[in-house]
C-alpha cells in the first residue's frame, strides 16, 4: 500500500516484484554513476583553463567512450531480458481466475470451482468502514491462497482496461475479444490494492482492484462460503 511522500516502490509481495525491485536498483546505480561522471567532466571543462592537444584528437579516448556505453547497455539489458521471460513464464498453475473489465467494475470467475463468480464494485465513501481506503475498497474482494501459482485470464467486455496490482508486479491489458494471461505467486498474507491503468471512460478512476491473500485452509473455507451464498 502506497503512503504519502513515498519515493520508492511499494513493498514486494511476490517473487517477480522482488526481481523488479532489484533490477530497478541495479539500473539506477548505473544511471547514477554515469550522471556523476558526466557532471564531473562538464564541471572540470568549465572551471579549468588548461588545455592539451591530446584531448582534442585522441583515438584511445574515442574508443573508450564508444565501447564503455555498449558494455553498460549489455549489463543493463541482460537482467532485463531475464525478468521479462520470467514474467511471461506460466508453468502448471495451481489456480486459474478469469477477470473481465466492464465500465466500470471488474467481474471474477474461479475456473477451478463450480459457480464461483462475482462482480467487484468500488465501495462508495458513505459505506466505508473504519480503516478502509477511499476509492480503493470494493464490495467483493478477489481472494487467493498464499504460496500457490495463480494464473489470471484477463479480458474486457466493452473498452480497453488494464488489470494492474503494483505490489505483485502485474499489469496486463484487458482487450475486448482477446484473452491475455498473467501469473503471480503471493508470498505473504495481506490485502493488496490496484486500479485500472488504462483510461476507459468517465469513471476510469473508480474501478479499483483488491486482492486478499489467505492461508490455504481459510481460502477453502472462503470458497465454500461463497458458493453456498
Amino acid at each position: 500500500m502506497a503512503h504519502p511522500l513515498q519515493l520508492g516502490f511499494q513493498d514486494a509481495a511476490s517473487p517477480i516484484m522482488e526481481e523488479l525491485l532489484h533490477f530497478h536498483d541495479h539500473a539506477l546505480m548505473a544511471v547514477f554513476l554515469i550522471s556523476a561522471l558526466v557532471l564531473y567532466i562538464i564541471s572540470t571543462l568549465m572551471t579549468t583553463k588548461l588545455s592539451n592537444t591530446n584531448t582534442i584528437d585522441a583515438q584511445e579516448i574515442e574508443m573508450v567512450w564508444t565501447i564503455m556505453p555498449a558494455i553498460i547497455l549489455i549489463v543493463i539489458a541482460l537482467p532485463s531480458l531475464r525478468i521479462l521471460y520470467l514474467m511471461d513464464e506460466i508453468n502448471n498453475p495451481d489456480i486459474t481466475i478469469k477477470t473481465i473489465g466492464h465500465q466500470w467494475y471488474w467481474s471474477y470467475e474461479y475456473s477451478d470451482f463450480v459457480d464461483l463468480n462475482f462482480d467487484s464494485y468500488m465501495t462508495s465513501t458513505k459505506d466505508l468502514l473504519p480503516g478502509q481506503f477511499r476509492l480503493l475498497e470494493v464490495d467483493n474482494r478477489m481472494t487467493t491462497p498464499i504460496g500457490m501459482a495463480t494464473r489470471m485470464l484477463i479480458s474486457a467486455e466493452d473498452v480497453l482496461h488494464s488489470w494492474a496490482v503494483p505490489t505483485l508486479g502485474v499489469k496486463t491489458d484487458a482487450i475486448p475479444g482477446r484473452l491475455n494471461q498473467a501469473s503471480f505467486l503471493i508470498s505473504r498474507p495481506g490485502v493488496y490494492y490496484g486500479q485500472c491503468s488504462e483510461i476507459c471512460g468517465a469513471n476510469h478512476s473508480f474501478m479499483p482492484i483488491v486482492i486478499e491473500s489467505l492461508p490455504i485452509k481459510e481460502f477453502l473455507n472462503w470458497t465454500t462460503a461463497s458458493v453456498n451464498s
